[in-house]
């Protein structure tokens, strides 16, 4: 049998017992002794915690005795998606906005700082780094086909609704796109020809990726929005375990574990 501090439950059934036998007569000060049916010891009791902690504290150590209560029962969860599908959505999200904030750096880190260059015949001229303006913006198109997946595979409204915001806002800016090497394909995703996109104008580039209010930019608003959801929705997969204690299953819960 389970005790609190050398209390078993007959004892703590007991106590609480107790309460109403030893009511007082308090009719001198409130005319009666009960508070709208409850006692005032009772009262007292429960106002001031007591009752609360020596009931978490029974049934913790209550559930710590059964060998079974360490595994999660059935979820009580809300969510239209599995804890799963929004971990995998929020990660796309972050890894978006963090590859669109590297292409919008300024100051010394920028990519669009030209670098002084002398070719052969000692002629200094300043130039893009290409090729690290390019790796930037191919981790872009891998990041945004990333998150276009994994939105997709949501069942949750607002974030398929998003998800389609960032496609439409895609096609508005497919001619300007085209200009710099990259293309969408029939199953909405971009591609990138490193070739095409070398040749491009790099102001180009810049005006689709550096500058605030951008593509860049506006897909990792959008991919913040899809983020937001996620993270909404993840806090309704909820699911309490034997003992009582509710654990938060996005990244410890029964259904996370199993299909991880």
């Amino acid at each position: 049998m389970a005790t609190i501090s050398g209390y078993d439950s007959s004892s703590i059934g007991v106590l609480f017992s107790s309460l109403n036998s030893g009511r007082t007569n308090t009719s001198t000060m409130f005319g009666t002794s009960d508070l709208l049916g409850i006692n005032y010891s009772d009262y007292a009791t429960i106002r001031n915690g007591s009752y609360t902690k020596l009931m978490k504290a029974y049934y913790k150590k209550a559930a710590s005795d059964d060998p079974s209560s360490s595994s999660v029962s059935a979820a009580t969860s809300t969510s239209k998606d599995s804890s799963k599908t929004l971990a995998n959505i929020e990660s796309a999200a972050d890894d978006l906005k963090k590859v669109s904030e590297t292409l919008r750096t300024n100051g010394d880190k920028s990519l669009f700082t030209k670098k002084q260059t002398t070719d052969k015949d000692g002629k200094v001229s300043y130039e893009y780094d290409t090729d690290k303006i390019y790796k930037a913006v191919s981790d872009f198109v891998d990041s945004y086909n990333k998150m276009l997946k994994e939105g997709g595979d949501s069942n949750t409204n607002s974030i398929l609704r998003s998800t389609k915001s960032m496609v439409n806002l895609t096609k508005a800016n497919s001619n300007m796109l085209s200009k710099v090497g990259i293309t969408i394909g029939t199953d909405n995703k971009l591609s990138i020809d490193e070739t095409a996109f070398k040749k491009a104008d790099m102001n180009t580039v810049k005006s689709l990726f550096h500058t605030t209010g951008g593509f860049g930019y506006q897909t990792s608003v959008q991919a913040g929005m899809i983020e937001s959801y996620a993270k909404s929705e993840a806090e309704k997969a909820n699911t309490y375990n034997k003992s009582g204690m509710y654990t938060y299953n996005y990244t410890t819960g029964e259904i996370y574990n199993t299909t991880t």
